[in-house]
C-alpha cells in the first residue's frame, strides 16, 4: 500500500506521460498483418500491451523490443497455427482485438485469461463470427472467456455486432476485414459505446493504407483483398492517463501541462479537459500540449458514454465540486476490469462522499472528502484517479497499487513529481 501526502504541489508545471495504450495495441496489430516491417516508436510497454505482443508472437508474428522502438515482420495478413492456450491476463482490448483476429490463421484459438476476465462479456462477437460462418464459442456456455476461434475464411461477408457494451468488437472486425478475401459488411444493431475509438481504429488502417466506408457509425464496408502498407509508426502520448494530472490541477488549483496531448488527437480521452472547463477550471490549448487550471468547482450533468474510462477521475473531481454531478449513460462500465461504478461508489462513500448508482449513471454530491483506505479491486484506474484525491485529503492509503503497471508501470514515480 502507498499513503498519498496531502501536500502543497507545485503552482505551475508539465507533465510527460507515455504513449497511448489504445494507439499501441491497434500499431502492434495492424503492423503484424502488413506486408514487411515495421518500427514502432514511443509504444507504450505496460502489462496489457505486452500481453497483445506476446500473443502476436504466439500467433505467428516475429517482433522485437529494442529498448526505444518495437519492431514488427508483418505476415502479409496471415497468422501461424496456435496449439497452446493464449493467456491475455485482464486486458479486455487484447481479447476483443486478438479474438476477432483469429479467424485468419489456422486450426483452433483458445482466448483465456485472469478469473476477471473470465466474468467479462465476449458473447456479441462470439454472435457476430458465428453469422460468419465461424464456430466461436465461450467453452463454459457463459458468453465470456475461455473461448475458442477457428481460422480459416469465414463462408459469409455480411455480419450485425452489438457495440452496446463494448466498441471493441467493431474494431476487431475492421481490422481483419481487409485481409479477408471479400472483406465485410458490418451493421452495428446497438451503441456503439466509446465511438473516439472506432475513429482511431479507422484512422490507424487508413495510416497503412486500408480504405473503408462507413456511414455514420452503424454501417460499414470494408473491401477484402487489401494490404496493410509496412512503414514507421510513432504513437502519441496516453489522452487517458493525462487526465489523472488534468484532475490534480482541479482539485488543487494549480496549473498542470501534459505534454504532446492536444485536442487534435482522436482519443476521445482528451476531451476530459473540456469536462473540467464546464465544471469551473481554465483550460489552455498550446502546441506543446493541453493544461488544466483548477477553480471554483461546480456541478455539471453529462453523458460520458463515449469517455468510459475517464468516469472514476470525474467522479473524484466532483466529490470537490459544489451539488451533485450527475454522470450518465455508463452502464458499460460494470463490464471493465472491475464494477467501476460500483467500486467508485463504494470507495467515495468511504471518504464520506455521497453517491447514487444508479443502472446507467453514477451520482456524486460533492462535500468534504476525509482519508480513507482506498480497495483499487485490481483496476488500475481506481488506483490512478483515488491517489489524486489524496493531494487535497490527508489520510489517503492506496492499496494494490501495483495495479498501474496495466496500463502506466511508471505511474507513481511521475506522480511524485507534482510535489513542490
Amino acid at each position: 500500500m502507498i499513503r498519498i501526502e496531502a501536500q502543497t504541489i507545485k503552482e505551475d508545471l508539465t507533465v510527460q506521460v507515455p504513449g497511448s495504450k489504445s494507439y499501441t495495441h491497434r500499431l502492434l496489430i495492424a503492423a503484424a498483418l502488413s506486408d514487411g516491417r515495421c518500427r514502432i516508436s514511443n509504444p507504450l510497454r505496460s502489462e496489457d500491451t505486452r500481453l497483445t505482443f506476446e500473443a502476436l508472437k504466439q500467433m505467428g508474428i516475429q517482433g522485437e523490443d529494442l529498448g526505444d522502438d518495437m519492431v514488427i515482420e508483418g505476415a502479409h495478413g496471415r497468422l501461424a497455427p496456435c496449439a497452446d492456450p493464449i493467456d491475455l491476463g485482464n486486458s479486455g482490448t487484447s481479447m476483443r482485438l486478438l479474438s476477432g483476429l483469429a479467424i485468419l490463421g489456422r486450426g483452433d484459438y483458445q482466448f483465456t485469461g485472469t478469473p476477471r476476465m473470465c466474468e467479462r462479456p465476449m458473447q456479441a462477437l462470439l454472435d457476430s463470427l458465428q453469422q460468419l460462418g465461424i464456430d466461436a464459442r465461450s467453452t463454459k456456455g457463459n458468453g465470456c472467456p475461455p473461448i475458442v476461434v477457428p481460422g480459416g475464411p469465414p463462408t459469409g461477408r455480411h455480419t450485425t455486432i452489438d457495440c452496446g457494451t463494448s466498441s471493441q468488437y467493431l474494431s476487431a472486425l475492421l481490422l481483419t476485414a481487409p485481409c479477408l478475401e471479400r472483406g465485410l459488411v458490418i451493421d452495428v444493431t446497438r451503441g456503439p459505446v466509446s465511438r473516439p475509438y472506432i475513429d482511431m481504429t479507422a484512422g490507424i488502417m487508413k495510416r497503412f493504407g486500408i480504405e473503408l466506408h462507413q456511414d455514420g457509425y452503424t454501417h460499414f464496408e470494408v473491401h477484402g483483398g487489401q494490404t496493410y502498407r509496412s512503414g514507421d509508426h510513432t504513437v502519441e502520448p496516453d489522452g487517458s492517463q493525462a487526465g489523472y494530472f488534468w484532475a490534480a490541477g482541479a482539485i488543487t488549483g494549480a496549473k498542470v501541462k501534459v505534454l504532446g496531448v492536444t485536442p487534435s488527437s482522436c482519443q476521445g480521452d482528451v476531451g476530459l479537459a473540456e469536462v473540467f472547463g464546464r465544471m469551473g477550471c481554465r483550460v489552455d490549448h498550446d502546441p506543446d500540449g493541453t493544461a488544466v487550471t483548477g477553480g471554483d468547482l461546480s456541478a455539471i450533468d453529462i453523458d460520458m458514454g463515449h469517455m468510459p474510462d475517464m468516469v472514476p477521475t470525474l467522479a473524484v473531481v466532483a466529490a470537490f465540486a459544489r451539488g451533485t454531478t450527475v454522470i450518465r449513460n455508463v452502464a458499460h462500465l460494470r463490464a471493465k476490469e472491475s464494477d467501476r461504478l460500483a467500486a467508485v461508489s463504494q470507495e467515495l462513500g468511504k471518504m464520506g462522499i455521497a453517491t447514487h448508482c444508479g443502472p446507467d449513471e453514477l451520482r456524486v454530491t460533492g462535500g468534504q472528502p476525509h482519508g480513507a483506505t482506498i480497495e483499487t479491486y485490481d483496476d488500475h484506474r481506481i488506483a490512478m484517479c483515488f491517489a489524486v484525491s489524496g493531494l487535497r485529503v490527508p489520510g489517503v492509503v492506496i492499496t494494490g497499487e501495483g495495479c498501474v503497471a496495466k496500463s502506466f508501470p511508471n505511474f507513481w514515480e511521475v506522480f511524485q513529481t507534482l510535489y513542490a
